[in-house]
């Protein structure tokens, strides 16, 4: 029993062991699969979000129609969520993908539904520039085992964008590749490209022409070079120095060209790994010039080496590239001043140092000046007066270029020599003025080209009319209408024309409108020129005249004077005091009362009797005077209110007369001289003047005090005296009406007027112009 017992506790044990381990085991086996569900899960939401964040979206169609899709998907086509069926996804006009769209997706999807066939197609959602690329094939039984399509869509709006990009730069690309080969073939010079082992690959048709060839095919198949080699170096290496160097190679080469030899600016240029390019400048003419230039640089210098004058040339840089010999005198520049590119500044500086220059206080102000030579928009002239007494004349004239040709002339010679003739002339034209004799020089085309004061004077004219030097015909127009006939201009023009053309010498003489005579004289001079001489002889004429009336007229008046003395006082003054006494008897009414009419008979006597008796007492002032038995009282008279008292008592007549009378002078002005007598002396003067000014003339009475004299001037514009009538009236003598005899004037007002003033110690000038009036001039001690 206890056997059994033992052995059915084990047993029982061992099932409960058993149990034990069982439920262990299905424990961890439980857990096992929970854990590996788990995983399962996670990796399932690992993979949905994976397909979330992809770049593609899978769509599922269902052989009924069904669709499974991501949201993604119906954001994508602008919907509001995926829809249930294929058929579903063409939304509003402005949604979705269009009809036509649809149908082509579903007749590609049935088919591939039944065939298994792949498709791909692009579509576009309407209302949106997002591109869509749909690739489709049948899905994998373990997706769907009923023969469904998997669609994956594809979002490569920037892929297409970009590629659109690219068409377009491409098909740029391409036109302007068409646009720089047709450039490149319709250029005047050889163009060529070489590739990256240095051979030719493209050449153009100026190349071709170059070379001699037929094609360019014919130039790259034969590798003909346009440029030999230089110093053992072809022009292939040439452009693998350019491709090693990554730079542009530029040289001066000589090179055949049809047939010629020319001169070409060579370029290889290095295109970043693709090639060479390369290109040639047909320089020849260039070169030429530039030959032609240096040619004409060195014959001009070589020139300027020549002149007396200083020259130099300075470069943009402001540096001296050439100066001739003159110019290194004048400024006493050392030698290798040219050679050393000396600058402008430092020029001026060696200048001043050697006392080239004019003394300036800021020399570096005014060197600075002169340097603003350079960007001057003209030349400039400047005159440089230096310390040792040299002028110097500087001529700035700048060049295109930015440089600058200086010109320095020593100008002290021709200054002196200047100043010489400047000289020469005043000397002469001061000569030439004061001569007594009028001249004028007249050239041989007729033009008036010298003329001293006197000769407009002389002939009458106004300066202005000669100033603009006139013609010989446009002078003798005027000179005509000076001449008291006119015949006489053309022996005035004929002396002009002998003087001038004929070079001959001839005379003559001109009787002026105002009474002047001239003698002229054409002389040639040694320029060619013709000398006119003109003198006014009137005075020696009227000279000869006057002595010959004069002794005439002295003969008679020493008789006549002769009988006056011996009979005026009694047969003048006896009878005239008789008539006035018995004149005053019968204005007194002595005789009874007078009836009106014989009352103005009477006044008239007697007014008569009044003007004879002064008449008489001047020619018995005269005739004492004439005798030196003028009695006189001096005492100091002031001039001022005694002239004016005379000219009141005329005011009326004056006033009758129409005629204006200016009265002026020195106040306080005083003279020695007995009042009566210079009384009457300035009324025969003043009274002559209103006689002969007419209506509307004008008379001027000026008195001035002077240190050595006092002046009293009466003068008028009337009608004048000649030479001649102004000799007779001082005189006091006139011919007869029949021009038999001489007798006296009526009024011996001149004559007594200076009888008086000469019997004061004075003196009486007076100056007459036919039409133009009469000035007198009493000068009193």
């Amino acid at each position: 029993m206890t056997a059994l017992s033992s052995t059915l506790t084990i047993v029982i044990g061992l099932l409960l062991a058993g149990w034990t381990i069982a439920a262990g085991w299905m424990m961890i086996r439980a857990s096992s699969r929970a854990a590996g569900s788990e995983a399962t899960r996670k990796s399932a939401r690992r993979l949905g979000r994976m397909i979330e964040e992809s770049p593609a979206i899978p769509l599922l169609v269902r052989t009924d129609g069904r669709i499974e899709a991501p949201d993604r998907l119906a954001r994508w086509l602008g919907l509001d969520r995926v829809p249930d069926f294929l058929s579903e996804l063409s939304g509003d006009s402005d949604t979705g993908l269009s009809a036509e769209q649809l149908s082509t997706l579903t007749a590609h999807i049935r088919r591939t539904q039944k065939t298994a066939a792949p498709f791909k197609m692009t579509v576009t959602a309407l209302g949106s520039n997002r591109s869509l690329a749909l690739r489709g094939g049948l899905a994998d039984p373990s997706v769907s085992p009923i023969g469904a399509a998997l669609v994956w869509v594809f979002d490569f709006t920037e892929a297409e964008q970009e590629l659109g990009r690219l068409r377009h730069e491409a098909v740029r690309a391409r036109e302007d590749f068409g646009a720089l080969v047709g450039l490149i073939e319709a250029a005047p010079m050889p163009m060529w490209f070489r590739g990256p082992d240095y051979k030719l690959r493209l050449v153009n048709s100026a190349y071709v022409e170059a070379v001699g060839a037929a094609t360019p095919d014919a130039v790259v198949e034969a590798q003909i070079e346009l440029v030999e080699a230089i110093g053992g170096m072809t022009a292939a290496e040439f452009a693998r120095q350019a491709a090693q160097r990554r730079a542009a190679i530029e040289r001066v080469v000589t090179a055949t060209i049809n047939g010629a030899r020319r001169s070409l600016r060579v370029t290889d240029l290095p295109l970043a790994g693709e090639g060479i390019a390369g290109y040639a400048v047909d320089i020849e003419e260039m070169e030429e010039q530039a030959r032609e230039f240096r040619a004409f640089r060195e014959a001009q210098r070589s020139m300027l080496d020549q002149l007396s004058i200083g020259v130099a040339q300075f470069d943009g840089k402001r540096q001296l590239t050439f100066a001739n010999q003159p110019f290194h005198r004048v400024f006493s520049l050392p030698p290798g001043v040219v050679n050393e590119r000396t600058s402008f500044e430092r020029i001026l500086m060696v200048a001043r140092e050697n006392g080239r220059i004019p003394e300036v206080r800021d020399f570096p102000a005014w060197r600075s000046e002169k340097a603003e030579w350079f960007t001057a928009d003209e030349p400039l002239e400047e005159a440089w007066p230096l310390p040792d007494s040299k002028h110097l004349r500087i001529v700035a004239q700048p060049l295109p270029d930015g440089g600058l040709v200086m010109i320095a002339e020593d100008r002290t010679e021709q200054l002196a020599i200047s100043a010489m003739r400047d000289t020469l002339l005043r000397t002469r034209t001061a000569t030439f003025d004061n001569l007594f004799e009028a001249l004028a020089v007249v050239a041989p085309d007729g033009n008036l080209e010298l003329w001293n004061r006197s000769f407009p004077t002389i002939w009458g004219l106004e300066p202005e009319e000669i100033d603009a030097h006139p013609q010989a015909e446009s002078l003798l127009k005027a000179i005509a209408e000076k001449l008291s006939d006119r015949a006489q201009i053309e022996p005035i023009g004929q002396v002009i024309r002998s003087a001038a053309l004929d070079r001959r010498k001839r005379e003559g003489t001109a009787e002026l409108a105002d009474g002047r005579t001239l003698d002229y004289a054409g002389v040639p001079l040694p320029d060619g020129n013709g000398l006119l001489i003109v003198l006014d002889v009137t005075a020696s004429r009227q000279a000869e005249e006057a002595l010959r009336e004069r002794n005439r007229a002295l003969e008679e008046a020493d008789a006549v004077m002769t009988r006056f003395l011996a009979n005026m006082s009694y047969e003048f003054r006896t009878p005239l005091t008789s008539i006035g006494g018995f004149a005053e008897l019968l204005m007194s009414g002595v005789a009874g009362d007078l009836q009106p009419q014989a009352r103005d008979y009477v006044e008239a006597i007697a007014q008569s009797v009044t003007k004879l008796t002064e008449q008489v007492e001047n020619v018995l002032d005269l005739s004492q005077s004439e005798a030196g038995l003028m009695p006189l009282t001096k005492q100091t008279v002031d001039l001022m209110p005694f002239v004016t008292d005379i000219v009141r008592k005329r005011e009326e007549r004056i006033l009758e007369a129409g005629i204006t009378l200016d009265l002026r002078g020195d106040a306080g002005s005083k003279a020695e001289a007995d009042p009566q007598q210079l009384r009457r002396a300035i009324a025969q003067l003043l009274d002559n003047a209103i006689v002969f000014t007419p209506a509307g003339g004008r008379i001027r009475v000026e008195i001035r005090a002077r240190r050595e004299a006092t002046r009293i001037t009466i003068s008028d514009n009337g009608q004048g005296m000649t030479h001649s009538e102004l000799a007779r009236a001082l005189e006091g003598i006139r011919p007869s009406i029949d021009g038999t005899r001489v007798e006296r004037r009526q009024g011996l007002g001149i004559p007594l007027a200076r009888q008086l003033i000469e019997a004061h110690g004075g003196a009486l000038e007076i100056t007459s112009r036919k039409g133009q009036g009469t000035s007198a001039v009493i000068i009193l001690p």
